[in-house]
């Protein structure tokens, strides 16, 4: 058995802190503070030309504020997955719910399609769903190859049941798990049988900058890599167990 350990990035500098760490693979996106949205084209070149495009996956979302889109919207994720492949990324992480809380099919058909031989991930959208069981089977239905959950939970290390449930239904759709990890949590969400772990390793740079009115507070966020390669030996001493 095998589990990756994925981080999420918002720089170059990131992903490339991140694979040296001993990292699997990237989530690239930016604004993690309000959940992510979509990197600039510039950054997923350039997180590309420094670690290669297979281990970035590149977060497609055009706003925060929930995840029913309108036909405008599914139209420009449309368009960044493209662009996204353009770039030479190895894999798109999208979501869409209905307004009743199931999947926005038509979407995730579309974007199916603009992903071309991409890796298709759905995120935490799920967590979000009347009923994440059924999404899991309709998204493994409509070409989706991995799904990104907590469980249903604020963090994932309060969701181990229901992690189990999804990996037990499997339903052909990797299960990664995420949502609040912190590298002690590690054993216990991987005992789940999750086929792997997401986590930022977020830390705090910057703080002495100046700041103000017009530029928000001072401090932005890096990816810290002792806590990367802290996750990945929880993994590895998991599964040695």
């Amino acid at each position: 058995m095998t589990v990756a350990v994925e981080i999420a990035v918002q720089d170059a500098a990131g992903s490339r802190a991140a694979m040296d760490a001993g990292a699997s693979r990237l989530e690239l996106c930016q604004a993690l503070g309000v959940g992510g949205l979509t990197p600039s084209i510039g950054l997923v070149e350039a997180a590309v030309a420094g670690v290669g495009g297979e281990p970035v996956n590149v977060l497609v979302r055009p706003r925060g504020g929930g995840f029913v889109y309108d036909a405008e919207e599914v139209a420009l994720v449309a368009a960044d997955i493209a662009a996204v492949a353009r770039a030479g990324a190895g894999g798109v992480v999208v979501g869409a719910l209905t307004a009743a809380g199931a999947v926005d099919a038509e979407a995730l058909r579309r974007w199916r399609e603009a992903a071309g031989d991409l890796t298709l991930v759905f995120h935490r959208a799920i967590d979000a769903s009347a009923d994440p069981l059924a999404v899991l089977e309709r998204l493994a239905e409509l070409g989706v190859d991995r799904v990104l959950t907590s469980g249903g939970a604020d963090r994932s290390i309060d969701g181990v049941g229901a992690l189990r449930r999804f990996v037990a239904l499997g339903a052909g759709v990797e299960i990664m798990a995420g949502g609040g990890i912190r590298v002690p949590d590690i054993p216990a969400i991987v005992a789940t049988g999750v086929d792997a772990v997401h986590l930022s390793a977020r830390a705090v740079a910057g703080r002495d900058t100046p700041a103000g009115p017009g530029g928000g507070t001072s401090g932005h966020d890096v990816t810290d890599a002792a806590v990367v390669a802290a996750a990945v030996a929880a993994v590895g001493a998991t599964l040695e167990a």
